[in-house]
């Protein structure tokens, strides 16, 4: 069940150039992936990356979510143990 109020900090957020293009080459905001990310949508996982992501979530574990975007690219968001930064990538630059 997906949550109403984050469920963690993004600490700062940054991203990688191609990340960035991707999503203005798709008319896509970060804002709104990162949103389901911090609420716990995980986006493009399977069932037990799900599960995996829901047991780090209150272990302050790294957390990972993959989004698709309109233009079909896949972007994943990371964010670090610590909660001190969150990174919009793609698969290939991790």
């Amino acid at each position: 069940m997906l949550q109403t109020h984050p469920l963690f900090a993004l600490g700062r957020v940054v991203a990688t150039p191609g990340a960035l293009d991707a999503l203005q080459n798709a008319n896509q905001q970060a804002r709104e992936f990162l949103s389901r990310h911090s609420h716990g949508d995980w986006g493009d996982l399977t069932d037990e990356d799900w599960q995996e992501n829901n047991f780090s979530v209150t272990r302050s574990l790294r957390l990972l979510s993959a989004y698709h975007l309109t233009s079909g690219e896949t972007i994943w968001i990371i964010t670090e143990a610590d909660r001190s930064v969150t990174t919009l990538l793609f698969p290939s630059e991790y």
